[in-house]
């Protein structure tokens, strides 16, 4: 092949090789290799462009490589899970990381709503010390909306309020035990902590305390009437870039409450699978699997089976199946659907329906 011809070819592929590797070098390469072809077509000028076309680019894609992203729970380049990776919906999340959530309950036939002191305060049915709604029920349904949030100041530490609102409506009570109208207002606010031994890429353990306040009305069934802490052990694991494990073992201590040994500890744990069936460029859609559970160590209730009186629930497993989904949008914003089955004989309610909204920044 001729020189000319050798330059020929060198000022028409190099454009191509610079415009595929970095649009930007394209121009300042091709500028330069012209020019040498122009002014002269010896041996030398044709190796020394053909040295700076192919260096070129590598110099320019250095310069111009993306910066790692630092966008926390977002982005893959620190050491904390993208957002999406709590996907449950009952399990307290153990991610650390600032949030707003909305959470909405719906929930069917509590039959001793008093039980332990764990959801309102001990009925005033029979005593006068006891600051519970005045009648004995046999069956409550209520709707439970949570206000959340959660600022993280560093990566393992953050903090949280959570203010409820709570609506109950009793659907029967125990013959000349009293009774009382629906009702509805805020519920015992709840604040604490987060503190994550362990925040790597794909696992998270983390020791959260949270305190609860007496601040719903207890004679109509909005609080507990005592104070309550709550330690809990979080657990978060990415198993595989689809599949997520996580998990929760707490305890509810009163402090506190009407009759002594009428509220008791409340163990909770649960586990919570989830596949990540679904992934688009800006939508994820995973099922998720919970069981969850409580253990009554401990305190006491107003029954009317077999007759109405007060009778020990030390030792009361409750434990429900929750299915759900959660449908993530982007990298910030999520919803869960879903729904809970009892599958003891004692329970908290027989059926519960959640939709939740949360929102990570």
């Amino acid at each position: 092949m001729t020189r000319f011809g050798m330059a020929l070819v060198i000022v028409l592929v190099s454009p191509a090789l610079l415009f595929a590797q970095v649009s930007q070098s394209s121009t300042v390469s091709d500028s330069l290799v012209s020019a040498a072809v122009i002014h002269s077509l010896d041996d030398s000028a044709i190796a020394a462009a053909s040295r700076l076309t192919f260096a070129m680019p590598g110099a320019f894609a250095q310069q111009s490589a993306p910066q790692a992203s630092k966008t926390g729970k977002s982005g893959d380049s620190t050491d904390q899970p993208p957002i999406e990776g709590s996907m449950v919906g009952y399990i307290d999340d153990a991610v650390v990381g600032s949030e707003i959530r909305t959470r909405f309950d719906a929930a069917f036939d509590d039959n001793n709503p008093d039980r332990a002191e764990f959801f309102y305060a001990e009925c005033g049915c029979d005593s006068s010390t006891a600051r519970g709604p005045n009648g004995l029920v046999k069956a409550l349904n209520f709707e439970q909306l949570y206000l959340t949030g959660e600022f993280a100041p560093a990566k393992r530490l953050s903090f949280l309020v959570d203010v409820p609102l709570r609506w109950i409506q009793p659907q029967a009570f125990v013959a000349g035990s009293g009774s009382f109208t629906n009702q509805g207002g805020i519920s015992d606010v709840q604040a604490g902590f987060k503190f994550a031994a362990v925040a790597a890429h794909r696992e998270y353990l983390t020791f959260q305390f949270v305190a609860s306040f007496p601040s719903g009305n207890s004679t109509e069934g909005l609080g507990t009437a005592h104070y309550s802490v709550m330690p809990s052990l979080l657990y978060f694991q990415r198993v595989t870039d689809r599949f997520s494990f996580e998990g929760q073992l707490g305890d509810t201590h009163p402090i506190g409450g009407d009759t002594p040994g009428f509220t008791g500890d409340v163990l909770d744990y649960g586990v919570g699978p989830s596949y990540e069936l679904y992934r688009g460029e800006n939508v994820r859609f995973a099922p998720v699997l919970e069981l969850v559970g409580w253990k009554v160590l401990g305190g006491m209730q107003t029954s009317f089976i077999p007759a109405w009186s007060i009778t020990s629930t030390d030792g009361y497993n409750i434990v429900n199946m929750k299915a759900g989904a959660r449908t993530s949008i982007g990298n910030h914003t999520s919803f869960y659907l879903g729904f809970g089955q009892a599958l003891t004989h004692e329970i908290w309610y027989k059926h519960i329906i959640r939709l939740e909204y949360r929102y990570s920044f």
